[in-house]
């Protein structure tokens, strides 16, 4: 009897003759090996993917581009995700799944290269400045020239354009490329989740399935970690490094027209990817059988394959050649069975809308941070990646413990889900009360006479301090005065003179700054805008805790949703379920969340920058308190919504569960019964033959 248990088990030779429980909790090398390069994968594709969100305000400033179309670059990856990701997961569950995968990552990795080509084939970066006029000079021209009736209506104009270079510039818009690039990637990951969560689960003990998953995608958070923080290093790095004199430059990396070094950190992302193609390679199809997915109560989507013998040798998967046309006819009913199962229904709306909220808050938070708290691109990145990161990475791992220490069956996990998801949106509510107010720029928010609180109406970046100076309102070369307001170019701040050069550059008799300081001490200003209030600077910690302790909560319920999402459907339907989630996820929420989020975020700009060919530009200033209202009142209020559609989910859970356990005795019952004939039959059996040989029979047929 033993023998013949370890034979179902899936031991590797009989003479080892290990107990039952070592049998039941042995794991294959082969699963091991699986494991391990699926947890590389989620790294390189999560490295990517979180390289990208880093590089938003990079990519917005070197292509002039506003946010709600860098949100159609981003949503992109999702764009070719739905392209492929149905049929992939269907007909993908069917063939070998860890070639599958491994076409995957080289597809990334091609997309990932894409991406950075714009950087080799477009031309230098030019920063909008005026300072350059007086920097170059042997003689220190003023920042204020002279004007002439005719000449101020000119001031509007961009300065001194090159004609042909425009028509260059103009004819191939180089965001395109990068487009492309995503759409390659998100193509390219489809594979890499339904196909390699559901290997896992097909090949993995019951009980350890949520752990392995949970470990997983628990190493997949590295991956963000590296990749904030390759951001931060290349935003540290100027764009053309090695091309340009770092002594010219007239900015630093918190400026507004910074961009750092976007185009290194994906040739980095690229290589990590193609390589995490390589073991996937030389995987099995198939795997041996868990001992507890040979009970016969139980339908896994292996079990099909496995045949009715009397002597149960057979242990893996038998290679079949794959029928597509049969596999193409059942596609559209199996389709029908999935979506017509109602808890998954409602559990694809609630988490469609809760990734929404996800999804746009993710992408645009590094951009929040910078223009909320006054912080530059590399340090938002390096805090997103040290701080924020690793406390999702450590709640969704505890989660997944959680979970198997409790052993949460369906409710338990999802009950566990909704509590901790509601009180990270209290937590969050927080945020709003954690606000810094508007740098004080001179004609945007305050007056050239230092009153803060200007209306549309009143915004005007003229004055009588620089109505004697030509000076164009499209600029956005920002100084600081010494009465600690920001003008948005030495001309328009009246400065008639300028020692030094580069970034030490120091503007001298500013009338402006004198029209708003009262003492009229020092009337001289510097490059780059005013540094934020300390009030702002006291509240950014408080700001970091909280977003850290309200990220841990929320993740806490990752991994146990993800498993409800696994268990409330019927195991043949799986790869589909994993499939058409991702699918829907993808479509309704990774695509449209950061092009609307983009869009209404644009509406709180109060200057736009100006290409080098005339036109809107990147924004370089927003309206701080209006961004805060928007972005943190859509994120949390997508979020409500989402839990109004639980309530009804519990309710048709709990009608679920109770089918479930109905059909469960029923199939009880039904196999009792079979065990009583076939006792009945080894009765009969023993009138004829010896006993020996009809145990043996019995034993193999159990």
């Amino acid at each position: 009897m033993k023998k013949m248990d370890n034979t179902a088990a899936g031991s590797w030779t009989p003479d080892d003759n290990p107990t039952s429980s070592t049998a039941k909790n042995s794991c294959h090398p082969n699963l091991k090996m699986f494991l391990a390069s699926l947890s590389f994968a989620y790294f390189a594709k999560a490295l990517s993917g979180s390289y990208m969100k880093s590089t938003i305000t990079q990519l917005e400033r070197r292509f002039d581009i506003p946010s709600y179309l860098i949100g159609i670059i981003d949503g992109s990856f999702e764009i070719g995700n739905l392209l492929v990701i149905a049929f992939v997961s269907y007909f993908g569950a069917k063939l070998h799944r860890p070639k599958i995968i491994a076409i995957g990552c080289v597809l990334m990795s091609f997309g990932t290269f894409l991406i950075a080509m714009p950087h080799f084939i477009i031309g230098r970066y030019k920063i909008e400045t005026s300072v350059r006029w007086s920097v170059n000079s042997t003689n220190n021209l003023s920042p204020c020239p002279a004007s002439s009736p005719e000449s101020t209506r000119a001031g509007d104009r961009p300065s001194l354009l090159n004609s042909r270079g425009c028509e260059r510039e103009s004819s191939v818009s180089m965001w395109i490329y990068v487009l492309l690039g995503n759409i390659l990637r998100g193509i390219g990951e489809t594979p890499v989740q339904p196909l390699g969560i559901s290997y896992i689960d097909d090949y993995a003990q019951t009980e350890n399935a949520a752990l392995y998953i949970g470990c997983v995608q628990t190493i997949s958070i590295i991956g963000p970690v590296f990749g904030y923080l390759l951001g931060s290093l290349c935003a540290k790095i100027y764009v053309d490094i090695g091309y340009v004199d770092l002594e010219t430059l007239t900015i630093t990396p918190g400026d507004a027209r910074w961009v750092g070094a976007w185009w290194l950190g994906y040739l980095i992302a690229g290589t990590i990817t193609l390589m995490s193609a390589v073991p996937f390679w030389f995987l099995p199809k198939s795997l041996p059988m868990p001992v507890d997915k040979h009970d016969s109560s139980c339908i896994p989507e292996q079990t099909r394959f496995i045949k009715d013998s009397p002597t149960m040798e057979h242990k893996f998967r038998p290679e079949e050649p794959a029928n597509l046309h049969q596999m193409t006819k059942e596609f559209v009913p199996t389709l029908k069975s999935l979506l017509g199962n109602p808890v998954y229904v409602t559990y694809l709306c609630v988490t469609i809308i809760q990734f929404n909220s996800l999804i746009g808050m993710v992408t645009y938070k590094p951009k929040f941070i910078e223009q909320h708290y006054g912080q530059s691109a590399s340090k938002a990145n390096f805090l997103m990646g040290m701080i924020n990161i690793p406390a999702v990475a450590l709640g969704m791992f505890s989660g997944g413990v959680v979970m198997k220490k409790y052993k949460l069956g369906i409710m338990g996990a999802a009950k566990f889900a909704f509590g901790t998801s509601l009180l990270g949106f209290f937590l969050s509510l927080f945020f709003f009360a954690m606000g810094c107010d508007n740098s004080k720029v001179a004609g945007i928010t305050v007056s050239y006479t230092g009153v803060e609180g200007l209306s549309n109406q009143e915004q005007s970046l003229l004055s009588e301090c620089n109505s004697d100076c030509l000076c164009s309102r499209r600029d956005w070369d920002p100084v600081c005065g010494e009465n600690g307001i920001t003008y948005v170019s030495p001309c328009l701040a009246g400065c008639f003179s300028s020692t030094g050069s580069g970034k030490y550059t120091v503007f001298e008799n500013c009338s402006c700054v004198a029209l708003a300081d009262n003492q009229q001490v020092n009337l001289t200003a510097t490059l780059g805008q005013c540094p934020r209030s300390d009030s702002c600077d006291q509240i950014f910690p408080y700001f970091l805790a909280l977003s850290v302790l309200s990220s841990f909560i929320i993740s806490l319920g990752g991994t146990p949703g993800f498993m409800l999402l696994v268990r409330c459907i019927n195991p043949e339907l799986k790869s589909l379920a994993l499939g058409i989630h991702s699918l829907a996820t993808r479509t309704l929420a990774g695509i449209p969340a950061p092009i609307y989020f983009g869009a209404i975020i644009d509406t709180t700009c109060l200057k736009w920058g100006t290409k080098m060919c005339g036109g809107r530009g990147a924004c370089r200033i927003y309206n701080t308190s209006a961004y805060r209202t928007v972005y943190l009142g859509l994120t949390l209020g997508l979020r409500t919504v989402s839990f109004f559609l639980c309530y009804p989910g519990f309710a048709l859970l709990k009608r679920h569960i109770k089918m479930e356990e109905k059909n469960a005795l029923t199939n009880g019952s039904a196999e009792l019964e079979s065990l009583r004939k076939e006792e009945n039959s080894s009765i009969h059996c023993e009138q004829f033959v010896p006993a020996l040989d009809c145990t043996a029979d019995r034993e193999t047929r159990l």
